[in-house]
């Protein structure tokens, strides 16, 4: 289990799913923090995604991130350097995306995934280490590749 708070974010339409979670990990002692947003009044996803991603490039933590499907967190997740969003919706992604591609963020669809699997997947994704070894030269090559199209 990572050491820093597992740091959280949500839309309106990831509210629901984002709060159960948070209070499973909370009721089994671990450390979270979350970011947003707290009502189900509209809001921007891409800010909520942000806030997130700024947690945990000073964290160096694990962050969750969920929307409707997910898709929009992940798009934005992954803009930000040194952040690896993957977009789980079952275990074996999960577990992957930690065990191959070091993933620090785990996105989830409120409306795609169903509480019981939401939760397997996110402890698959926090209990499953980075493997290292010929993944690592992967996952540096990710991290210093330079943003296209500007």
């Amino acid at each position: 289990m990572p050491e820093a708070p597992i740091v959280f974010g949500s839309d309106h339409a990831g509210l629901p799913l984002k709060s159960a979670l948070l209070e499973i990990l909370q009721q089994q002692g671990i450390a979270t923090e979350d970011q947003g947003t707290h009502t189900f009044d509209s809001c921007d996803y891409p800010v909520l995604a942000s806030e997130v991603c700024q947690r945990i490039q000073q964290t160096r933590g694990l962050g969750v991130l969920v929307c409707g499907s997910g898709l929009g967190m992940s798009m934005v997740a992954n803009r930000y350097q040194g952040i690896r969003a993957a977009l789980c919706t079952n275990e074996y992604l999960a577990r992957m995306a930690r065990l191959h591609n070091n993933a620090n963020i785990l996105c989830l669809g409120d409306r795609v995934l169903g509480i019981d699997l939401a939760q397997s997947i996110l402890e698959t994704f926090l209990n499953t280490p980075f493997e290292g070894g010929r993944h690592q030269r992967r996952v540096d090559l990710i991290d210093t590749l330079p943003q296209r199209g500007q």
